[in-house]
This record gives structure tokens, C-alpha cells and sequence, in this order.
């Protein structure tokens, strides 16, 4: 298969898989296998790297050195298939992907991974398929939960046949079925309390609140964020839900909108949830003369790009890969133990990276 019809996360994958076998890899011939830049490969290197992955080494890759060896890993013979159904294979999902996968091989689990689309039906369709072919024991899922047919979706998870954990995704309600069903996913909650706080302890009083329109974080954030204005008494807050990434139509207009009342309230400090969003605002922000993080302090919330914005962003990071990985653990545990084991939700708490944006400069007088 041609490298360049590989998503991001098939091709580290791919990588994976050489460094297991040979222990190592250099960058000219992943690029030359896969017909994509040696920069393409630069970059999964990266972000495999960021995930403690691997070790990146002149010219390529070698495994992680507290490993201790090279050589190819001994890993556990499978005893389970477990189905694995998430609403995107790009962005967000690429690094839950990996650690699912990376938890899987060390514990003998077959991973067989399916892409939805944010979509009910589609979900459905994906998981039916998956359990009507009858290899699977257990299922890891993160099916759309918004709207009106949540109750419902999640009572139909609550009857299938197998086993399942929610990921990313938790009922919102209780329910007799949805007592049952495990989940594990990012404490986002805990993470906007992070970055309220790390603002207000650099002299932020007034602090506005970006949200993705229509994002499954949105409600958590806004949790957290309700619970740290309250805690430090930050009344004068503004709270925005509209998208405002590159692409998205308008997104200039919004951001001036946003600005203008910014400025009108006095507000020195924004997070913005998520990072394409942020990054919008900070390009604009130097298109019209605001300085950051002199005039106007800047959070972003998830960190996959943050790193690349001028100034380099500070942003809230999920722990995807562990989420992935405490995934599969729970599933094996479920699938060992049955019924015996009470269900188990988890809460898995992000780290706050500090960058330039939200640092303001010393001044030399």
C-alpha cells in the first residue's frame, strides 16, 4: 500500500512494528517503503517519541533505552479479540489507538480496530458487524452520545452479548444498564481547573472561556471551568461556544466579535478548546497588533499542535495514550474476572504544559 493513502496512526503503526522486529529503524528507508517524506516520518518519529515509544536517535529510531535491549520484545500469546470502535482514526484518536495497542500486545490481546464517523447509526453498524462475526470477547467503544438518542444508545450497549468499556465517553446518567458499563477517559473536568489556576496564579483575574461548538469535552470543560472561577472567585468571565479553527467559515468574524468583547471587559487571559481553535486566535491576534502573552495570555486545550503556534502555546494535554492503554486493562480484567469484579469507572488526569503564551516576558527597563 502506498504510504500516502496510510493515515498517521497506520503508518506509526508500521513503524512499530519494524522497531519490534529489528530493533531499530532509520528514516531513509521507512521513507523509501512507504513512498512519503523522510519529513512525513520525521514527524511520526515525534509523536511516537512524545508518547515514550520510542527513543529518537540520528537518523531514526531505536526502542525506548529503559527498555534496556533492542531486541525484538517477547510478547504474551493471544487469549482474547477484542473490537475496538472509534468516531475518528485522525487528530484526537491516533495516540488512544496506540496505547490500546501497545497494552494489547503485552497483554496477548487481539486488537481488531474499526473507524466510525461521530455518528449513531454508523456506530451501530460498526459494532454489529464486529459482533455478528462472532470473534470478538470483549468490545472497547466511543459511541456519539449527544443529543436526544444518548439514553438510547446507551441502553443498547448495555445489551450487547460481550463485554464493554466506553472510552472517552461516560453515561451521564444513572440507569440499569448504564450501571454496568465500565469507561475510562480523561479527567477534562480536572485539566480546565488546571488552567484556570495556573492563569490566576500568574496575575489573571478576568479570563474568557473559548469552547468547540459541539465537541463531546465541551460539558466537561465547562464543569471544570465552573468549579475553578468558583473556587478563586473570578466572577467577570466570558464563556464563547463557536469554533473558530482555519477552516472553519466566519471564523474571523467570530474571533474580532470575541476580541472586541474581550477588551470591553478587560479580560487579559483566554483558553481555547482546541488547538487549531487556539491557534486561529493567535494568528489573529498578530495580524491586529495584540501581543501575546503581554496583552492577552493563551491556553490551549489538548496539545497536539500547540508546540508548532507562535508563540509556542501552553496547553492542557489529555493522556491519551494511557487512557488507550488502562482501556484494555480493564477489558482483561473484566474478561478474567466476569461479574465477580464490580464495574469500574476511570479518571485518568491530564498534565498542564507551560509555554510561552501564557508566561508574560520580563520587561528590561
Amino acid at each position: 500500500m502506498a504510504g500516502r493513502r496510510l493515515f498517521g496512526v497506520q503508518r506509526q503503526e508500521m513503524l512499530l512494528g519494524e522497531l519490534r522486529r529489528h530493533g531499530a529503524v532509520r528514516v531513509s528507508d521507512l521513507a523509501r517503503e512507504l513512498a512519503v517524506s523522510e519529513l512525513t516520518i520525521r514527524r511520526d518519529i515525534d509523536a511516537l517519541a512524545r508518547r515514550n515509544l520510542v527513543t529518537k536517535v540520528h537518523g531514526g529510531a531505536t526502542l525506548p533505552t529503559s527498555v534496556g535491549r533492542t531486541d525484538r520484545p517477547r510478547q504474551a500469546s493471544t487469549r482474547f479479540t477484542v473490537g475496538m470502535v472509534v468516531p475518528s482514526l485522525d487528530f484526537y484518536w491516533p495516540p488512544i489507538v496506540s496505547g490500546a495497542r501497545a497494552a494489547a500486545a503485552a497483554l496477548g490481546v487481539s486488537l481488531q480496530l474499526r473507524g466510525s464517523s461521530y455518528d449513531a447509526d454508523e456506530d451501530r453498524r460498526q459494532v454489529s458487524r464486529l459482533i455478528e462475526a462472532g470473534q470478538v470477547q470483549g468490545l472497547l467503544l466511543a459511541p456519539s452520545l449527544e443529543g436526544e438518542r444518548a439514553r438510547e444508545m446507551i441502553d443498547w450497549v448495555g445489551h450487547l452479548p460481550v463485554p464493554t468499556v466506553l472510552v472517552e465517553r461516560q453515561p451521564e446518567r444513572w440507569t440499569s444498564t448504564a450501571r454496568q458499563i465500565e469507561c475510562v477517559r480523561s479527567d477534562h473536568a480536572l485539566g480546565m481547573e488546571m488552567a484556570v489556576h495556573h492563569l490566576h496564579q500568574h496575575g489573571h483575574r478576568r479570563i474568557a472561556l473559548l469552547l468547540s461548538k459541539g465537541s463531546p469535552t465541551s460539558a466537561y470543560l465547562f464543569q471544570g471551568w465552573q468549579v475553578a472561577c468558583a473556587d478563586l472567585g473570578i466572577c467577570d468571565a466570558t464563556v464563547v461556544r463557536e469554533s473558530v479553527a482555519l477552516g472553519n467559515p466566519g471564523h474571523r468574524e467570530i474571533i474580532h466579535r470575541v476580541l472586541g468583547e474581550c477588551g470591553r471587559s478587560r479580560i487579559t487571559a483566554m483558553i481555547v478548546h482546541s488547538d487549531p481553535d487556539a491557534m486561529s486566535v493567535a494568528q489573529y491576534c498578530a495580524e491586529q497588533g495584540v501581543s501575546i502573552p503581554d496583552d492577552l495570555a493563551l491556553v490551549s486545550y489538548d496539545d497536539e499542535v500547540a508546540h508548532l503556534a507562535e508563540p509556542s502555546l501552553s496547553a492542557v494535554r489529555p493522556p491519551k495514550t494511557h487512557v488507550g492503554r488502562v482501556a484494555v486493562e480493564l477489558m482483561v480484567s473484566r474478561l478474567l474476572d466476569g461479574e465477580r469484579r464490580p464495574s469500574q469507572r476511570v479518571l485518568v488526569a491530564p498534565e498542564l504544559v507551560v509555554r510561552h503564551s501564557s508566561v508574560a516576558r520580563i520587561r528590561v527597563r
